[in-house]
């Protein structure tokens, strides 16, 4: 599709509505995933197309297709949207920018130049070092392997007019252990914004023992101590509570909502702990919820949310900032052209603070160290959550005890982010797919090693 008739149908749009835009998507991917010792499936498929959407005041207009040659089925979805045929007197009454050209700096090796045998390669090489670990306990190995390449072009009547690049390459091992009645699982993940050159000849390997190790260990642990106590989430932990307990709450759209009643209404509020500091922030290289512009063309940032416990801003898309009458915080994320973009979380962090991780432990004369999180629920409404614990250990006199199994944590996400009292100078992230209103996006999430005076811990045995 040419420039100038994507300019066109921009213009004439716009004059049905105060924004308008067009997203165009060109994604190639390739997916391989391998269990019981076998390879399930090896899938590779592209598909392009392409979303309108018109802004009129509080209404939101959004259609998409899938017919992207020539300009035609554009065109369609703006006859579908207005009801009638586009007015195209010639002529742009738009200042469009020079369109801008991101690729990402540092890609070595982009996913579609590297041989499927050598992806398969991996998988095979995590199935087989997982599986060597404990030919007796070992019950089952999930290998999946997939990567995305996405082509983007994103024009409004701004002007603005962007086409970029994102490679998304991810890995992940998970392992069932059993010995009796007793079953554990346990999980790695590898993955960002990167190509290929995310796998080396060893790591690969590693990352699937370190699952099975885990699982295979936490069959000897015994049951993790239940009831209110201090607890240490290692770095190790990654930014789990973080995203789930005020992550979402801070996107504006829930906020406007009304449900978010933590953080609604406290801009320049103490909200946190005030050795807390949390930003979001898509320009760290390589994770995976980095990109160089948004969904809506906007550059990359890096926004501070709460700046030592005081509410600073919440995350903004177009439609959002405007309603508050501030600017977009480059959170404007989708799935895909099939999507309207919403606020999104990019890589939310708790920065980290002064203290080292060991003499935070130290610090604990009786508790539980929580070196790994698993799954949880949270209800974003209330912020009380429920989070497993993949890997955890008792905390005697400042030193870390026993290994546990079955801990569960137990709270509400704005009163342990007041209560938290010690803030480590380490960093450790997690990579994930966050889902909202129907769309999953890449995100990372990050913290330091926290002290929580009080929790209550839970247990399955």
């Amino acid at each position: 599709m040419k420039d100038d008739e994507l300019k066109q149908i921009v213009s004439d749009i716009s004059k049905e509505g105060e924004f308008a835009d067009i997203y165009v998507e060109n994604t190639q991917s390739s997916h391989i995933r391998c269990e019981d010792n076998r390879i399930e499936d090896v899938v590779s498929g592209s598909e392009c197309g392409a979303g309108m959407r018109i802004i009129k005041g509080e209404e939101i207009l959004y259609g998409s297709t899938s017919d992207v040659n020539g300009c035609g089925g554009i065109k369609d979805i703006a006859r579908d949207l207005l009801g009638k045929k586009l007015n195209n007197p010639g002529g742009s009454r738009i200042n469009f920018a020079e369109k801008i050209n991101a690729r990402g700096t540092g890609m070595l090796k982009l996913p579609g130049s590297v041989p499927v045998e050598k992806k398969l390669e991996i998988v095979n090489k995590a199935n087989s070092s997982a599986r060597a670990v404990s030919a007796s306990m070992i019950r089952q190995v999930l290998v999946v392997y997939a990567d995305t390449v996405k082509d983007t072009t994103l024009i409004n009547s701004k002007g603005t007019f962007v086409n970029e690049q994102k490679v998304y390459t991810t890995f992940m091992v998970r392992v069932i252990a059993g010995k009796g009645n007793i079953v554990q699982t346990s999980y790695e993940t590898l993955g960002g914004m990167a190509g290929f050159e995310l796998f080396d000849e060893n790591n690969v390997g590693e990352i699937a023992q370190k699952a099975a190790f885990r699982a295979v260990k936490m069959l000897e642990a015994k049951s993790a101590p239940t009831g209110e106590m201090m607890v240490v989430l290692s770095s190790e932990a990654g930014g789990t509570m973080i995203h789930e307990a005020i992550g979402h709450s801070l996107e504006a759209d829930a906020v406007q909502k009304g449900i978010s009643p933590a953080y609604a209404g406290k801009l320049g509020k103490k909200v946190s702990s005030e050795i807390i500091s949390v930003a979001d922030d898509s320009t760290l290289p390589g994770r995976r919820g980095s990109f160089m512009y948004d969904d809506e063309g906007n550059p990359s940032e890096r926004t501070i949310l709460v700046e030592n416990g005081i509410l600073k801003n919440y995350m903004y898309d177009y439609f959002t900032a405007t309603r508050d009458k501030v600017k977009s915080t480059a959170n404007g994320r989708r799935q895909s052209y099939r999507h309207a973009p919403i606020p999104r979380m990019t890589n939310t962090l708790i920065l980290p603070g002064k203290d080292s991780p060991g003499e935070i432990i130290k610090s604990v004369k009786k508790g539980l160290f929580v070196k790994k999180m698993g799954g949880g629920q949270v209800d974003t409404v209330n912020g009380n959550f429920v989070f497993d614990v993949s890997e955890s250990y008792e905390i005697n006199n400042g030193k870390k005890g026993d290994l546990v199994r079955g801990a569960i944590l137990i709270g509400n996400g704005p009163e342990i982010l007041e209560s938290i009292d010690m803030v480590g100078n380490d960093l450790g992230f997690n990579i994930g797919t966050c889902g909202k209103d129907g769309q999953g996006v890449p995100v990372a999430d990050a913290q330091p090693t926290l002290r929580i005076p009080v929790i209550t811990v839970g247990g399955t045995g």
